[in-house]
């Protein structure tokens, strides 16, 4: 009982357990790093604007567009604004209820029956004005009010955390299709050199032809070689115009809003530097949502323990009637009261203690969520070091054979022109210089996609010090 008065006398206690983080796995360094320095650029990733690393002007245009324009994270931001709300409501929860209410009533008695020998009585009405006060409170002496506050307060910032992570998602994919989008361009425009160097091929078979040296076969064949390769040019147009569809639905627009001129694919690859595997657990918005997910359960044990314990509430009423109104307020026409009661449920069949053990499994689940989104985390950045380090040596055999094949090219076709080979042999060596070279741009564009994909792994520019630490702003990205 002692203990009662104290928690009563300190404003009320807390029941349930204060919030401490689970650990979660970190390993000193990532593993892909181990004999692989990183080549130039090793940009640093810009707060906010990561993309800026790639030093495109029309990818960073667009790239701003999805902070303003992007539905997905509209839909976010006001999720977001709903959670803040919630914490408000949990938060009126701590104050007492006043309540005003004004009245008049006006009432009569009196008046003869009919039939009477006698003449009839006079009526009498009054009138009567009043104007009362109440104040409710219900104590949070246990603090299940306050333990709410707090898992309203972390499930805001899980949307807060979420908001921020549907942000850098949209911003990698529009990065992604971007990149994607330049590829097509520069095969294009391999396509178009394929296509001249092919037309002068067939030149020299229609005049090896006209001199008698060659067979029609010869003349044919380097055509139909031509016509395959500029339908295959015709063909990048419908992979192209797709990337720039879903860029458009990224930016907010219709796709017939937006129209990306051609260029070339970026030839520098920026890759950023991890750092430490234990620095990823604070630049990660979806590691920080589920972090704020585990106090946002936790909190919640304590409002379910807080069941256990009497409701406490305070009331107060005061409340003046009388007549005529200019005197309504003397001491003659006050009313007032105070009181306290409590409630206790004795018996509910387990009910409080079967959901005090919901509320600390969903807490075990939460844990487990977190520990496997850090663990799912480290994979990815391991993925994309891996990618980007097998890539690289990728691109440099593929970029020595691209020259070994054009080499071959140029001494095929003077040997066709000397007699000494067949046409077939310079088809040959024309068909595996194309596929070496949309090879090595194949390999290009994976490098630039790995990049965004490691920096989106490693949390774009975001860092969990951007949550927001007290729910006020509408928009937690807002200064």
């Amino acid at each position: 009982m002692r203990h009662l008065w104290a928690c009563l006398l300190l404003a009320g206690c807390m029941v349930g357990p204060d919030y401490q983080r689970a650990d979660a796995p970190a390993p000193p360094a990532f593993k892909e790093l181990a004999g692989w320095k990183i080549t130039q650029p090793a940009d640093a990733v810009d707060k906010g604007a990561w993309w800026s690393v790639y030093h495109d002007p029309e990818l960073d245009r667009l790239e701003r567009m999805v902070e303003t324009s992007n539905q997905t994270v509209k839909q976010f931001e006001a999720d977001y604004r709903t959670a803040v709300a919630l914490v408000a409501e949990a938060r009126s929860g701590l104050f007492p209820t006043v309540g005003l209410s004004p009245g008049v009533t006006r009432s009569g008695s009196g008046g003869g029956s009919s039939g009477s020998a006698t003449a009839g009585s006079s009526s009498r009405s009054t009138t009567q004005y009043s104007l009362s006060g109440t104040v409710t409170w219900d104590l949070d002496v246990w603090g299940r009010v306050r333990r709410q506050v707090e898992s309203n307060t972390a499930a805001a910032q899980v949307s807060a955390a979420d908001l921020a992570n549907a942000m850098l998602s949209a911003q990698a994919t529009l990065a992604t299709d971007y990149f994607d989008l330049r590829a097509e361009d520069a095969l294009a425009q391999l396509l178009r050199d394929t296509v001249a160097a092919y037309r002068r091929a067939l030149q020299i078979t229609e005049n090896q032809y006209r001199a008698g040296t060659t067979a029609s076969t010869d003349y044919l064949t380097a055509l139909a070689q031509l016509q395959s390769t500029e339908a295959q040019l015709i063909a990048v147009g419908i992979q192209r115009q797709l990337f720039e569809h879903a860029i458009a639905v990224l930016t907010g627009h219709a796709p017939a809003e937006v129209t990306i001129a051609p260029a070339p694919l970026a030839a520098a690859v920026p890759v950023v530097p991890p750092g430490l595997p234990s620095a990823l657990l604070e630049r990660r918005p979806d590691i920080a949502a589920a972090e704020r997910a585990m106090q946002e359960q936790n909190a919640l044990i304590g409002v379910q323990i807080a069941a256990y314990y009497p409701a406490i509430s305070l009331s107060a009423l005061g409340e003046y009637a009388g007549n005529p109104l200019g005197k309504l307020f003397n001491a003659s026409n006050q009313i007032w009261s105070l009181g306290a009661s409590g409630s206790e449920t004795l018996f509910e069949g387990g009910l409080r203690s079967a959901s005090v053990q919901a509320a600390r499994a969903t807490y075990d689940a939460s844990v487990a969520t977190y520990r496997q989104t850090v663990l799912t985390a480290f994979q990815g950045v391991e993925d994309e070091l891996s990618d980007l380090r097998i890539l690289e040596l990728q691109a440099r055999a593929e970029a020595t054979a691209v020259v070994s094949t054009r080499r071959a090219v140029d001494a095929t076709l003077n040997q066709y022109r000397a007699g000494t080979v067949p046409y077939t042999s310079v088809i040959t060596e024309q068909t595996l210089l194309l596929s070496d070279q949309q090879t090595a741009l194949s390999i290009q564009q994976s490098r630039l996609v790995a990049s965004v994909a490691l920096i989106e792994a490693l949390g774009g520019g975001w860092s969990a010090s951007d949550l927001p630490t007290t729910i006020k702003t509408a928009n937690p990205l807002l200064p």
